[in-house]
């Protein structure tokens, strides 16, 4: 199993080394070690076994990442739940998940109570109080469990809504897939130092915990992404890399006081979760030129990262390069392979496919086809082999019968010297069916006109793909993991 054997070699190698800083404190391997067994014991005298489900509601903290390890110890199955959802999306996914134990911290408007009493198949709430005392009363014993890669490991929900949850089912197999990725793009050593504020509940910030234990590197852990404060712990640590998303870059190009950072530690530095950052990232670099930019995709349902730029290249407009473990095919509408520089779906397959959506076989096989998962993604490769995201496929804007690729609008966008953020959606129109829609925030102090921009994206797109309104906001919604919430936009614009 990975987390164990890759424990088990930074236990040998370096059990002195800080394996986490949070908040000032450091924990090393070997403490990391000794409190996961601690705790998978303490879970395991609770009545925890394998199969059993342990959900995980917590801000980024080491206790996160205790829970996991001790939870992947038993061969059990972690439920990591976004720390923000309230009590009914909270008994929502624990019910569907039919989470056994839940280890969480209190907040003032949840009610831990009214939980227990609404989720039958929950038999113990464990807060931080309780939490401790069973860890400092178990044994450090190692735990050995008989996992099979077949075996189910996580339950991932893609948002915590009171309708039909998405629960995501991968197996301890697919724990292996983001540590092969990241071990084919980049050249992690224990040398390096990586800073997360991205919420451990997401994909995105367990591949951080993966390579802690797997590149036996420091992992900088932040409660929750502030943009100053991430610059401030890039300078105190001599943070070597980090991957975030495009609005966290966003937000750090925003302060005044960027200038006063020493960035020169970075050596790289990853975006993920948009088509349309290479604006962003040139803007970025200007603060870090030491620093390689690379750009990636992937899904949760796919272990990712499945593509990233190649560490010798410097197309940071393209998500970069498949891994050696997947294989990505260009499809059209008939599910046809497209040939080189042809827009088509994103078809992927191969063993970090998701087992199937938790309970759910209708939206497991609108996915899960016989050549793959069928992301939903539109994408191209070119001839070297590098993948362009066009864009989501539900995120097509048919203006009059012409395509329109909304991340193409962003991108000219983003190339205002005005324009901080901004997201371009399809609006129901009478007389074309679809129009074009931008919501723009601008940067501090500056005082621009949505005429003023709808005349620059016309200088650089053809009339139909300019948006026929622009919509001056001061910030754009966001989901946890940090990305522009376009589902809550197209929400409001259809009411």
């Amino acid at each position: 199993m990975f987390f164990r054997k890759a424990l088990e070699n930074c236990l040998r190698n370096y059990p002195t080394k800080s394996a986490l800083i949070y908040k000032g404190e450091a924990v090393t391997f070997e403490f990391l070690n000794e409190t996961a067994m601690k705790l998978a014991n303490a879970l395991k005298g609770l009545g925890v076994g394998k199969g059993d489900k342990v959900a995980i509601y917590l801000p980024n903290c080491p206790e996160y990442i205790y829970s996991y390890l001790a939870t992947f110890t038993l061969g059990a199955v972690g439920v990591p739940l976004d720390f923000m959802l309230k009590d009914d999306e909270l008994i929502s996914c624990l019910s569907h998940s039919e989470a056994k134990i839940l280890i969480a911290m209190p907040r003032s408007e949840i009610n831990f109570l009214l939980i227990k009493e609404s989720v039958s198949s929950l038999e113990k709430v464990i807060l931080p109080e309780e939490l401790h005392q069973l860890i400092a009363k178990a044994s450090a014993e190692p735990v050995n469990t008989n996992i099979k890669d077949s075996d189910p490991s996580l339950i991932m929900y893609t948002s915590g809504t009171t309708g039909k949850p998405k629960g995501i089912l991968l197996n301890y197999k697919h724990l292996e897939g983001s540590p092969a990725a990241m071990d084919h793009f980049v050249d992690l050593t224990d040398k390096d130092i990586k800073l997360c504020a991205i919420p451990l509940s997401h994909i995105g910030g367990l591949v951080y915990l993966q390579n802690c234990v797997k590149f036996g590197i420091t992992l900088i852990l932040m409660e929750r992404f502030n943009p100053f404060e991430f610059l401030q712990n890039i300078t105190k640590y001599r943070v070597t890399c980090f991957h975030i998303v495009p609005p966290m870059y966003n937000a750090i190009l925003t302060l005044k006081e960027i200038e006063r950072f020493d960035l020169s530690s970075l050596r790289w530095v990853v975006v993920f979760g948009a088509p349309s950052s290479s604006e962003i990232m040139g803007r970025f670099h200007r603060y870090c030129p030491n620093a390689r930019l690379l750009n990636g995709w992937g899904m949760t349902e796919t272990c990712p990262p499945n593509t990233v730029t190649p560490l010798n290249s410097d197309n940071i407009a393209s998500v970069g390069k498949v891994a050696p473990h997947c294989q990505i095919r260009i499809v059209d509408d008939a599910g046809e392979s497209l040939n080189t520089g042809e827009i088509g779906e994103i078809v992927i397959s191969g063993w970090i496919i998701m087992d199937e959506y938790y309970k759910d076989p209708e939206a497991t096989q609108e996915l899960k086809k016989a050549d793959g998962l069928h992301t939903g993604d539109l994408g191209r490769f070119d001839a070297e082999g590098f993948l362009y995201i066009v864009g989501r496929k539900k995120e097509m804007i048919k203006v009059g019968g012409q395509i329109v690729y909304a991340p193409e609008v962003e991108s000219v966008l983003y190339k205002h010297e005005a324009v901080a953020e901004c997201a371009v959606l399809g609006v129901p129109d009478k007389m074309k069916g679809e129009a074009v829609k931008a919501y723009v925030v601008l940067k501090e102090g500056q005082n621009v006109k949505p005429e003023d921009l709808r005349y620059f994206v016309r200088e650089h797109l053809a009339n139909f793909k300019v948006p026929h309104e622009i919509e001056l906001r001061r910030e754009l919604p966001k989901n946890r993991t940090g990305k522009i919430d376009k589902a809550l936009l197209k929400q409001e614009a259809l009411t």
